[in-house]
């Protein structure tokens, strides 16, 4: 059975292909937004992740005629009221490069010191849509805090200053992808979006 990905992120695309792997969903053929160029997505307009997520996988999944899983996630961090959140892949900008958000976010925290104050946390919602309308959508949070200077060579966006309670220092950039994603946001919710998956037929 075909399962859309509402993504052209390689970085999504890839980590999800490897959590489908790990759970043996071997009878879902993953696609993603790649193979559909001329599909024109909607714009996120909710306020909320849950609610672009929502957006995304009912949009794809019902122009496109395709079972839809769709992800919105990014980062929170409450000392700044709640900044980058929804905006977190354009905080510097619409052409914003991770690079730019990453410095954006170091200058708005600067002088922030005390633990409390750089606590962050990674949030993913995931919908699961037919071209019917939504069948699924679940939550995952990572909790941590934002280090000061960006650390490490893998991962993308936020990774390199999201450092995971309970392992130290080490942002996610310094973690293998193995074991990232065995421990993020986006893994949490895949978890409990894999039991629905299972049973997902023609």
């Amino acid at each position: 059975m075909e399962l859309l990905l509402a993504t052209t992120n390689l970085h999504k695309i890839r980590e999800f292909k490897d959590m489908l792997k790990s759970k043996s969903l071997s009878h879902l053929e993953v696609l993603s937004l790649h193979q559909f160029p001329d599909y024109v997505a909607p714009e996120e307009t909710s306020l909320t992740f849950k609610g672009n997520a929502i957006l995304k996988a009912e949009h794809a999944a019902k122009q496109l005629k395709k079972w839809t899983l769709a992800d919105d996630s990014g980062l929170v961090v409450p000392a700044l009221g709640g900044e980058p959140g929804i905006y977190s892949s354009r905080y510097a900008g619409s052409q914003a490069t991770d690079a730019d958000n990453r410095q954006k976010l170091l200058r708005a925290m600067q002088n922030l010191e005390s633990p409390e104050e750089r606590a962050a946390y990674f949030e993913c919602c995931l919908a699961l849509s037919s071209p019917d309308g939504l069948k699924k959508c679940v939550q995952g949070i990572c909790e941590g805090f934002i280090v000061k200077e960006p650390k490490g060579r893998y991962g993308f966006g936020y990774d390199a200053l999201f450092a995971k309670h309970d392992y130290g220092e080490k942002t996610f950039a310094e973690l293998t992808e193995g074991v990232k994603n065995r421990i993020s946001h986006r893994c949490k919710a895949f978890e409990r979006m894999a039991v629905f998956l299972e049973n997902l037929r023609d």
